[in-house]
């Protein structure tokens, strides 16, 4: 009688990986990158615990597929954020993982060359080695905790994190960032509903276990403490924003009748802008605008900004790859980020010292 095979009938090939301790000996990070991370991780939740007055703007590409573009654009924020330092703390979006609805580009570690060949490993020795890099240059960086193992290749020089409207519902996205060390922000669902990011923010303040790696690559049990910097980003979806003060008092209400914080950050991209990113100035301005009128949830924002306009889709031929053009959501250029960031410093800078808490 033949063997009945029953066991792995749909995987082709397996490829084990290094693990997390191999590629951060392979790309260790300078105590000054170490600094950088410290630092700013607790500046950031000096924001959410409202010690600090400053407003939160993660800020930069929708996502990461040119290392030295992406170190061009570092480079200019970070004089940009010295300029607007009194009032904002900007933090640089490096964003290397991308959900897709059905298919596409997943992003540079899963695809590092865009040619679907897929070289993982090479794409966690990119991504580490920009994110060390950016460290060491001084600037904090953000990302999407999307894959549930890479946090322990690349978390260490994460400052703040976010988990998006696909995944703010899984109870694997809810455990993981209950044991991230940076502050997280949990993005509405698709539909624009708030339950499932409101039942996030509840279970991710909470200890968990589950199953996971540990830094030596071995699948272990994770036991967390639960992530108290959770908070909530307003995105917009089903069709509509929710960034207007409407949207953002019903927000605030079931915050606090939920027992959490009133923190909230608006996402000027996405649903919010209709997916027009000509529109993320006037959603900046509007949310300028309540925060001048009394408002005192609002901590942050977020907005997709490249060093050009718009998006493109990836060409055969990669030579064809316009420079500083994303190659997923539509982003603002430059001269726009840099306009949009002194208006809005400019604007509320005189409001924030004195703001307080929404209890």
């Amino acid at each position: 009688m033949a063997e009945l095979i029953v066991d792995d009938l749909n995987v082709l090939s397996e490829e084990t990986l290094i693990n997390p301790n191999q590629l951060k000996e392979s790309i260790p990070a300078s105590a000054d990158a170490l600094a950088t991370v410290a630092r700013s991780r607790t500046t950031i939740k000096e924001i959410i615990e409202r010690n600090d007055p400053r407003l939160l703007v993660i800020i930069g590409p929708c996502s990461i597929h040119d290392v030295d573009c992406a170190m061009d654009y570092a480079s200019r924020l970070k004089k940009l954020a010295a300029e607007v330092s009194e009032s904002l703390y900007l933090v640089m979006r490096v964003y290397f993982e991308k959900p897709r609805t059905t298919v596409g580009w997943k992003g540079l570690i899963n695809d590092p060359h865009l040619n679907d060949s897929f070289n993982i490993v090479e794409g966690l020795k990119i991504g580490r080695k920009l994110l060390v890099d950016l460290a060491e240059l001084g600037l904090p960086t953000s990302t999407e905790a999307l894959d549930p193992v890479s946090p322990q290749y690349l978390q260490d020089m994460i400052s703040w994190s976010a988990i998006g409207a696909r995944t703010t519902e899984s109870q694997t996205h809810r455990e993981m960032a209950s044991g991230l060390s940076s502050a997280v922000g949990f993005k509405n669902g698709t539909d624009g509903g708030l339950d499932v990011a409101i039942n996030a923010l509840q279970s991710v303040s909470a200890p968990h276990r589950f199953l996971g790696i540990n830094h030596q690559g071995a699948v272990s049990v994770i036991h967390t403490r639960g992530n108290r910097h959770a908070h909530i980003v307003l995105r917009g979806g089903g069709g509509t924003a929710n960034y207007d003060s409407v949207n953002v008092s019903v927000c605030e209400r079931q915050l606090l009748k939920a027992g959490i914080p009133a923190n909230i950050m608006i996402d000027c991209s996405h649903a919010n802008s209709n997916k027009d990113h000509n529109l993320q100035p006037l959603v900046m301005k509007n949310v300028a605008n309540q925060i001048i009128d009394g408002n005192r949830s609002i901590i942050g924002l977020m907005v997709e900004s490249n060093i050009n306009a718009g998006n493109q889709s990836i060409p055969d031929d990669l030579g064809d790859l316009q420079y500083g053009v994303s190659v997923t959501d539509k982003c603002v250029d430059w001269e726009t980020t840099e306009t949009m960031i002194k208006e809005l410093q400019q604007s509320v800078g005189k409001v924030l010292p004195s703001r307080g808490t929404l209890e």
